[in-house]
């Protein structure tokens, strides 16, 4: 074997590890200082804060008395409260024991505390990865800004065909002779566009420099790659952003719905594409594969894909967003995240869709390492997805997880007492079980899905 061969193979490994690393350390570090801050608001001690688990490789102990530390196994972590047995906050009979003795030292010790800290302590793990994510995607909205109003040209996109006449600063009035609704207005601009002749070049009456005038252009919707999906049989290719999809098997396509129609009818098989990228035509060969893609209704539907995305023929120029108008939308897409998750996870278990949808440590890895290879924005807008996901996670009730401690805290809440000792002990035996089978599922997914 060619050992020179391997380096570029290698230098991938370590930058999907890297990001998986920097990804999921993130992840944690807001999700156990959610539960620490609250934790020390609510009176509750924390003996150490650990990114990570095993061996330690670096600590300190702060004013507090908390240890904070960075372990060697970055796949995780724990805040262990005074009075905790494990990471899992299990009870420590014997620090408990010890602790009861003083009324104000039990105070301390998260089995000791009142209901209310407790509760509070635990649901501030998943709360502080969606008050992350909900940050993170209005900090993108704010950076991206919204597309200004009438549509305007911000900036033409580099396509084989260079005839058209579009520049930058035009202001939309018509396309083929059809007026162009506001943007925003998602059913009028949808009509708008399905109403577009399918045809290699159109006429748009734009306003320049104050006149109106027509010019010609693009079909609005070019096969043209604006984004590639992670694990998808375009990135696998060689895909990239910016390509253009020039023919299909020889057809010449100048649509990018001619390339959907193309992808969906494939049934699977082959197909050889033509693709312009800075002047040079490449020739690549892929075979769509099954995606389970959710809908506005809360279904799915199973259609081929290659895995891009697509846009106009010019990027929209855009405004300033207000800081309302990007905390509602970081807020709508956290929302959106949520209820596609637990629709998938629904649909799965109800056998609609493919169990292969849900990723493990190894598909969660490659993705990290395509979203950073796409630039930071695409990255850090992954980590919020991911954090989210994080966050929901950790409220399904399943014992040793933060929603099987609240569904303890509800049944202590109705029936005025905790669940005994020996129960807890099997119910969060039970729980690692149930855990560790999913991880394992989900492994599993990763290598023969």
């Amino acid at each position: 074997m060619d050992l020179v061969s391997l380096i570029p193979q290698f230098g991938g490994l370590i930058y999907t590890l890297l990001a998986f690393v920097v990804a999921l350390s993130v992840i944690v570090a807001v999700h156990e200082y959610g539960h620490y801050i609250v934790g020390r608001w609510s009176g509750i001690h924390a003996e150490v804060f650990s990114l990570g688990f095993g061996p330690v490789l670096y600590s300190r102990m702060d004013k507090r008395g908390t240890r904070w530390q960075i372990a060697a196994l970055p796949f995780g972590g724990y805040v262990k409260f005074l009075g905790d047995a494990n990471a899992a906050s299990g009870k420590d009979s014997e620090a408990m024991e010890t602790a009861g003795r003083d009324p104000a030292e039990l105070r301390r010790t998260m089995h000791g505390a009142p209901l209310w800290a407790r509760t509070a302590t635990v649901a501030a793990g998943p709360i502080f990865n969606f008050v992350m994510s909900i940050l993170v995607f209005s900090a993108i909205v704010l950076t991206r800004g919204v597309v200004s109003e009438p549509l305007t040209v911000g900036e033409v996109q580099d396509l084989p065909a260079g005839f058209h006449q579009l520049a930058q600063g035009d202001e939309i009035i018509a396309i083929s002779g059809a007026t162009a609704p506001a943007f925003d207005n998602n059913v009028a601009w949808s009509t708008f566009t399905q109403d577009i002749p399918v045809e290699p070049s159109l006429d748009y009456t734009v306003r320049r420099d104050g006149q109106e005038r027509d010019v010609e252009g693009p079909y609005l919707f070019p096969p043209y790659v604006s984004q590639v999906a992670p694990r998808s049989a375009a990135m696998d290719i060689g895909l990239e952003s910016g390509d253009v999809i020039t023919a299909i098997d020889g057809a010449p396509i100048f649509a990018f719905e001619q390339l959907k129609t193309a992808v969906e009818s494939s049934d699977g098989r082959v197909l050889l594409l033509d693709v312009w990228r800075q002047g040079e035509t490449l020739e690549f060969a892929l075979a769509p594969r099954r995606t389970d893609e959710p809908q506005a209704d809360g279904g799915f539907v199973t259609h081929w894909r290659i895995g891009i995305a697509g846009g106009m023929a010019f990027l929209p120029a855009t405004e300033r967003a207000g800081l309302g108008e990007a905390v509602v939308g970081g807020s709508v897409q956290t929302i959106a995240i949520i209820s596609s998750s637990l629709s998938g996870l629904w649909h799965m278990v109800t056998g609609a869709i493919s169990t292969c949808n849900m990723s493990g440590p190894i598909g969660i890895a490659e993705t990290s390492g395509a979203m950073a290879s796409q630039g930071a924005q695409s990255f850090i807008w992954f980590i919020a997805v991911l954090s989210t996901a994080v966050g929901l996670l950790n409220l399904f009730p399943i014992p040793a997880l933060d929603g099987g401690h609240l569904v303890f805290y509800a049944y202590e809440a109705v029936a005025g007492k905790p669940p005994s000792d020996g129960a807890l002990r099997i119910l969060m035996a039970i729980g690692l079980s149930l855990i560790l089978s999913l991880m394992v599922f989900a492994l599993g997914n990763d290598l023969f899905c």
